[in-house]
């Protein structure tokens, strides 16, 4: 039989490869008709002639100009994306065709954003979709593919803020804990094609967006700084972030004159309805086809939310807490005082995260039920955040599942006395995209028994976490068999954990 941990694996790459760009793609455009062709996009028609644009920028935006450029054929006139640096490479590497260009496309492919950050290659792809999109007539139609990563790949900054400068704002924020939807506000205020900019500059040509989210609650404005849906934020926001991380009194020059002379309102949101925008994949539906392969393995699946965010410590808290109760109802104490502390315990902590939608009490309702004649599996995603203090390397996602281990590790220490019964425990917390901070990797698997074995080799794990070092702890063991390597994928929504626990 497979072990937890290749479960685990195959879970993952399941909610990855349901999430692939060709995949979702098809699923939502068709082109029929051939006398007056229509585009048919999640059931909306647009009559196409010889006038259909493409531009694009993300993560996943290659793969999925190839599948719209098949869809598309002789319709489409011209096209430019802008990608990660290396992207078209990697994917060559892995033997991805179906991700790549034909050879005689009419799609321009630029690539930047080095390390998720904006370059000025990234710039030179952004100034060839505003002009594209300045060009466009009523007769046009625009098909705008946006995935995670958008953000970096399309800065245009607001003249006279030069690129270095809104990138230095940006690390200052990031390197004081502010969080993806903190940094996207203040990245859209200082841009000309974030925030509805680039849907504003196609008028009056009609804009379609197929749009891959990856952030949390998938909000249109968000996703990549939101280039074609009417931003539900004011300069006002802006400022008052950059007061929150005390950044209001060294700003660049440039960044006060814009800030001082751009309107303090939102955009009304009436001039976009030339604009359709439809989210085509996202973090739910990755898991919910994780849960499908669960179940058929044989797991009693729950989701907990695809909507995790907060700082990893807390979070990694919550997994731990959640293991222990499954733990106790494995060993028959699902009932009773120990069990009623954790219960408390975690609703306590959930109330302090403010989980978007997360119902724990009908969560844990839920896990009642769970005991040892089935393996059970809990699933969920989101995103965390890492307050960086140390120099080390690793991500997110492998700093996670380091602090479920080591937690958890911990709390078997302490109750090894007094809990009969084992379970085997394995958790796994990857990025989608293949990528999980400056590593190869895309997160890792952890237990208590691998901390276990560290303690016992004399690795001191809390001097690996203080000092953000989770990718050299993982290295050690195993030729770094706990690490989750996947190559780029493609594809992004967020991340994904996962929880496998069964009776020994």
């Amino acid at each position: 039989s497979m072990s937890l941990h290749e479960h685990a694996l195959f879970l993952f790459r399941s909610a990855v490869g349901t999430v692939r760009p060709a995949l979702m793609l098809k699923r939502a455009v068709k082109l029929q008709g051939d006398r007056c062709p229509q585009l048919l996009v999640k059931g909306r028609t647009f009559p196409v002639k010889r006038n259909l644009y493409l531009v694009g920028f993300g993560k996943a935006v290659l793969g999925m100009a190839a599948a719209a450029e098949e869809i598309l054929g002789d319709h489409l006139v011209q096209g430019i994306i802008n990608v990660p640096l290396g992207i078209q490479e990697s994917l060559q590497r892995a033997g991805m065709q179906e991700m790549l260009l034909k050879p005689h496309s009419k799609i321009q492919v630029i690539e930047g954003a080095r390390n998720n950050l904006p370059d000025p290659e990234a710039l030179k792809g952004a100034i060839a979709i505003q002009e594209l999109a300045e060009g466009l007539t009523v007769d046009d139609l625009l098909l705008v593919l946006i995935s995670g990563g958008g953000s970096a790949l399309l800065p245009a900054p607001i003249l006279p803020i030069l690129l270095e400068e809104k990138e230095k704002l940006t690390k200052m924020l990031a390197s004081r804990g502010a969080a993806i939807q903190e940094l996207n506000i203040v990245r859209k205020t200082l841009s000309s094609l974030k925030g509805g900019g680039l849907a504003r500059l196609a008028y009056p040509a009609q804009v379609v967006s197929l749009i891959l989210s990856d952030v949390i609650g998938d909000p249109l404005d968000i996703i990549a700084s939101g280039p074609t849906a009417a931003s539900s934020h004011s300069v006002q926001d802006c400022i008052q972030i950059l007061a929150k991380y005390n950044l209001l009194h060294n700003l660049p020059k440039s960044v006060e004159t814009v800030l001082s002379s751009s309107p303090t309102k939102p955009t009304a949101p009436e001039d976009y309805s030339h604009v359709c925008n439809l989210i085509i994949g996202s973090n739910t539906l990755a898991l919910d086809e994780a849960k499908r392969q669960a179940e058929g393995l044989g797991y009693a699946t729950l989701i907990l939310s695809a909507a995790i965010c907060g700082e990893v410590g807390h979070i990694a808290m919550l997994y731990c807490q959640l293991i222990r109760l499954l733990c106790l109802g494995f060993a028959g104490l699902g009932e009773g005082p120990l069990s009623d502390k954790v219960r408390g315990n975690l609703l306590q902590l959930a109330s302090e995260l403010e989980i978007p939608g997360l119902n724990l009490a009908e969560f844990l309702q839920a896990l009642r039920g769970l005991g040892p004649e089935r393996p059970v599996c809990i699933l969920a995603g989101g995103e965390t955040t890492v307050q960086l203090q140390g120099t080390g390397k690793g991500g997110r996602n492998q700093e996670l599942a380091l602090r479920v281990g080591l937690g958890l590790h911990r709390t078997q220490a302490t109750e090894a006395s007094s809990a009969p019964g084992r379970c085997e425990i394995v958790f796994l917390s990857g990025g989608t995209d293949g990528q999980d901070g400056p590593t190869e990797a895309a997160g890792a698997f952890c237990s208590p028994e691998l901390v276990d074995e560290a303690l016992q080799e004399g690795l001191d794990v809390e001097a690996f976490l203080s000092n953000n070092d989770s990718y050299t702890f993982f290295s050690k063991f195993q030729g770094g068999r706990h690490l989750l390597v996947t190559g780029l994928t493609g594809t992004n929504v967020m991340d994904i954990q996962a929880i496998l626990i069964r009776a020994t």
